[in-house]
């Protein structure tokens, strides 16, 4: 079978089917012709003033010996005007995560005077990434993730016993005080949450002798230990945290919810979730790059077939492998 271009092969697999290895090998080879920097670079002139930067990650199954899931991390870069670059790749691979960031922000016009947010889900190692890649100023911690551990306490705090009055009545005030906590996080009010931990923890005395279940622990034990661990996730993130009520009222980002999306359509919805394939390290960054690429508009908007990401509100664009 002859080379095909990028463009030809994406033509062709419209219109009659490949050999899943010929499909293979010619999208692992122009995964290795993709140059770090998107060809598609703002104009001078079109400089943005700024430019919010999510970085997160994501699992799929591996079929490397000893390994049960690689990491893969996946991120945006986006302009207020609306200009958007994604971007990923495996953990442990030589593709260098962060020159492709810094080649994205150069695709959506960043300038020497581009004011740069970061958002992360507080992993050390992405910060790394991002610092390595000229963003210096500290990454603010986002908050759907930050939300979804507080969702897991609402819930957890919803399941407490109320078999007497005076369960009945603390569960009634943890529950309050759970909402209290979530309100002072929102509100950038991080160092009163200690408040709201010792008034649960005061009344936790009323569920002493609770039972276990047959298949789980007791509620206010796990209450106990969802409270410790989001105490010490509270206190290692104490520095990224912002006043996210200020930043949505004044229509900034306050999270990475775009990115949870964004690693949907790229890597969970045709790599992982109901997919049962396992990949190597080197195949699975390859692909990725490739998709990133479509979605950048780096092969040309005639390669695959095109569909609406999921939680994405910009057009439709294409997507293949």
């Amino acid at each position: 079978m002859g080379q095909l271009s990028p463009a030809r092969l994406g033509q062709h697999s419209l219109a009659k089917p490949l050999d899943p290895e010929s499909l293979r090998r010619h999208t692992f080879k122009v995964a290795e012709t993709l140059p770090m920097r998107p060809a598609t670079e703002a104009p001078a002139s079109a400089g943005a003033e700024t430019v919010t930067v999510t970085l997160d990650a994501t699992f799929v199954r591996s079929c490397e010996d000893g390994e049960r899931h690689l990491e893969v991390r996946i991120g945006n870069v986006e302009t207020e005007a609306g200009g958007r670059q994604v971007f990923g790749a495996v953990a442990k691979t030589d593709t260098d995560l962060a020159a492709l960031i810094r080649g994205n922000l150069d695709a959506v016009g960043r300038t020497p005077n581009t004011v740069l947010t970061a958002f992360t889900d507080g992993c050390l190692g992405l910060r790394r990434i991002l610092l390595d890649a000229g963003i210096a100023d500290l990454p603010i911690l986002d908050w759907f993730h930050l939300a979804m551990r507080l969702q897991h306490l609402t819930q957890v705090a919803g399941t407490l016993s109320s078999d007497t009055p005076e369960r009945a009545a603390a569960k009634v005030m943890i529950v309050e005080e759970v909402e209290h906590l979530r309100w002072r996080l929102w509100n950038g009010k991080a160092r009163d949450v200690v408040i709201s931990l010792d008034r649960i923890r005061a009344v936790m005395h009323h569920f002493r002798g609770e039972a276990d279940g047959r298949r789980s622990v007791a509620p206010s034990r796990k209450l106990w230990t969802t409270l410790r661990a989001l105490n010490g996730y509270l206190l290692g993130q104490s520095d990224w945290l912002v006043n996210y009520a200020e930043r949505h009222r004044a229509g900034q980002r306050v999270g990475t919810a775009l990115t949870e999306g964004t690693a949907n359509f790229l890597v969970n919805r045709r790599m992982a979730k109901s997919q049962q394939m396992r990949w190597t390290r080197r195949g699975a960054d390859r692909v990725l790059q490739v998709r990133c690429a479509v979605y950048n508009g780096t092969l040309g908007t005639g390669f695959g077939q095109r569909f609406q990401a999921a939680n994405d509100q910009h057009p439709a664009v294409a997507t293949a492998a």
